[in-house]
């Protein structure tokens, strides 16, 4: 009896075991609850995005509509409503306006680089004819307006044909200190910029070989030396300024050709070697303005492939031949007044010393286009007085050995 009941003890055991084991995994077994709440993702890896059957697609594109044409002309004209706001009268530019926009265009502050060889040399050949009979001497009025003219048709018309093939060339295109504006700032057209200069150039041609009937056949040289560098200077791929020769016309033309021209224009194909070293100061400034304008623009005509002596030699070595250009001026004025019985009223120029001193500091200090452009502005200012004075010293000098011969000469008028 003990036995049959420790069995069925253990068989109750068993099935409670069973039992507590099933309630188990009933309880750890995870409820699967159906939910209807998308939940989206950061992102979905490309395995998993649905795709659309081509079929699809097809079946999407054959319900498109049809586009149909209509025939237009049967239908009424259709008028436009007058605007409600005019184009103001400020838009049209009047006269005035055009004739600033072209005198700008000229650049005409730069002509004092061909005008003061123009004074000097006129000067030197007025002097000459002094004497102390003769205290007024004698001065052809004509001939000296006749060359004042051909100058500005000649420079305004290398101005304007320079800044026609600088455009074509992509040079100083985003400038706003260089060109006077007519090309890039689209007030003009580019070949109306280039046929004006040609006109200039022909007039100032035309009235140069009337005007050079007193010169002589070198005279007739001179202008159309001054002629073919006016148009090459930037005109065709292979113009003198793109080829680092820009520095040597300007001296040239700016120094001895346009002071010996003056001078042949007065008193006839013969002139005195003095004239041809007063006229080498002017050369050496000329050079050193344009110098200047070419170290404001290096990064520009670099880009547009114009080697300028500025933009071969380097900034560096740009400010040294600043600093020679400039000094070389004022040395070959001392070296004409130092010896004994010279002028030494020439000397004058020498006041000029102060506005020297800021404009070597300024170009040695300065690495900014727009300082550049003050040192070329300073530089031209420098040119103009030096020659100013030294006309001045001229003067005096030829002055003062007939100062006591001056009343008799007015009694006997």
């Amino acid at each position: 009896m003990q036995s049959e009941e420790v069995k069925n003890s253990e068989v109750v055991t068993n099935t409670d075991l069973e039992q507590e084991a099933d309630l188990e995994q009933e309880i750890t077994k995870p409820k699967i609850v159906s939910v209807t709440q998308i939940v989206t993702a950061d992102f979905v890896q490309a395995e998993e995005v649905p795709t659309i059957p081509i079929a699809s697609l097809q079946t999407i594109s054959s319900l498109q509509p049809e586009v149909a044409v209509y025939s237009v002309a049967s239908t009424r004209a259709v008028s436009l409503p007058t605007p409600l706001v005019v184009q103001p009268s400020e838009y049209r530019r009047s006269l005035r306006e055009w004739v600033k926009i072209w005198l700008n265009g000229m650049r005409l502050n730069y002509l004092p680089l061909s005008l003061m060889p123009i004074f000097l040399g006129s000067l030197l050949a007025w002097l000459s004819t002094i004497t102390p009979k003769k205290p007024l001497g004698s001065f052809h009025i004509t001939h000296f307006v006749g060359t004042i003219v051909v100058v500005f048709f000649l420079q305004v018309g290398a101005q304007l044909v320079n800044d026609y093939y600088d455009f074509l060339h992509g040079v100083d295109t985003s400038n706003t200190l260089g060109p006077g504006g007519l090309i890039n700032q689209g007030h003009v057209r580019p070949t109306r910029v280039l046929e004006v200069g040609l006109l200039l150039l022909g007039l100032g041609t035309a009235i140069d070989m009337v005007i050079a009937i007193n010169g002589g056949v070198l005279l007739y040289l001179f202008g159309l030396i001054v002629v073919l560098c006016a148009f090459f200077y930037s005109a065709t791929a292979y113009s003198l300024s793109s080829r680092a020769l820009g520095e040597v016309v300007v001296f040239a033309i700016f120094g001895p050709i346009l002071t010996l021209e003056a001078y042949m224009v007065q008193m006839g194909p013969h002139f005195p070697s003095s004239v041809l070293i007063y006229s080498l100061p002017l050369g050496l400034l000329a050079v050193a303005t344009l110098h200047a304008n070419n170290m404001r623009d290096i990064e520009g005509d670099t880009l547009a492939g114009k080697h300028t002596l500025a933009a071969v030699v380097g900034l560096f070595m740009s400010r040294v031949l600043y600093f020679i250009l400039v000094l070389g001026a004022y040395a070959i004025i001392v070296y004409l007044a130092i010896p004994h019985k010279a002028p030494h009223l020439i000397l004058l120029p020498l006041w000029t010393f102060p506005t020297l001193v800021i404009a070597i500091t300024s170009v040695m200090r300065t690495n900014a286009p727009a300082g550049f452009h003050l040192v070329m502005r300073l530089t031209l200012k420098l040119e103009i007085l030096f020659t100013i004075l030294l006309m001045i010293g001229l003067i005096i000098t030829a002055a003062i050995p007939i100062l006591p011969s001056i009343p008799l000469n007015f009694l006997k008028l």
